[in-house]
């Protein structure tokens, strides 16, 4: 069984299959799915989204590209909404660089948010980083110098000064797609390196469909690829990424119910 933790199934619900979507995904042995939040306006869609599914969990935050668009709620706040035993995560939050969406100074102030929710609540930190590992080193120790907090770097493209810093202060690293691109040959040397009791898989379904879907609309069954992809990279049989990324799943997200 596989566990895609991170994808955007509110997406799904705008194109009107996403039950079709979450079957292909049972069907295809991926037994959980998460759902990510990206703005406060969203909660109460992908909210109920993991309320109407048994196996689907949701999480709480705001995407850095969003930063500029709405208000920034308190910490206290977002550990209030985040009281829901549906809600299993804080983010997706972080840096990015790239594409400059949102000023950086609000993408820093947004993540510390996040982080003192994440470490407040106990719920696993979810990040987003693009073009900002300094920045991203630098807020994650900081953040950790108050009190240890729980989380993991989501669809990882960093480079391994990155990963390394994430792994000393207890995070995961999560592979997406991307880890199945011909061109991702220093993404595949980190996935390889990373420990395998660190390693979780996603989709960020509907983006980054991975070989050989590439060029459709992602999904949360596809999710088997990433994970073939890494047995191949670390010399193991796909059977045995299935049980360590799912074992990993559910010892940083423990208020996932197995097989729910």
């Amino acid at each position: 069984m596989y566990i895609d933790s991170h994808c955007h199934l509110d997406y799904h619900e705008r194109d009107g299959d996403l039950d079709e979507v979450v079957k292909r995904a049972q069907h295809a042995g991926v037994e959980t799915l998460v759902t990510i939040c990206t703005k406060m306006e969203n909660f109460e869609t992908v909210k109920r989204i993991a309320e109407r599914f048994g196996n689907v969990w949701c999480s709480l935050g705001i995407h850095p590209h969003e930063v500029g668009n709405e208000a920034l709620p308190t910490a206290k706040e977002l550990v209030a909404l985040a009281d829901h035993p549906k809600v299993v995560g804080i983010g997706e939050t972080g840096l990015d660089y790239y594409y400059e969406r949102s000023p950086r100074d609000a993408q820093k102030k947004c993540l510390r948010v996040h982080i003192e929710v994440a470490r407040e609540t106990g719920l696993p930190l979810i990040v987003h980083a693009r073009d900002a590992d300094d920045d991203m080193i630098e807020i994650l120790e900081e953040g950790y110098r108050n009190g240890p907090y729980p989380g993991l770097i989501h669809c990882f493209t960093s480079g391994p000064e990155l990963a390394e810093k994430a792994l000393e202060i207890g995070f995961s690293i999560s592979f997406s797609g991307i880890v199945t691109f011909k061109n991702a040959e220093d993404l595949r040397k980190v996935a390889k390196s990373v420990p395998m009791d660190r390693v979780l898989i996603e989709t960020d379904a509907p983006y980054l469909a991975p070989i050989p879907n590439r060029g459709k609309r992602n999904e949360p069954a596809y999710v088997i690829h990433v994970a073939e992809t890494l047995a191949h990279v670390r010399g193991v049989d796909t059977e045995y990424i299935a049980q360590k990324t799912t074992d990993n799943f559910h010892r940083l997200f423990s208020q996932v119910k197995p097989n729910t």
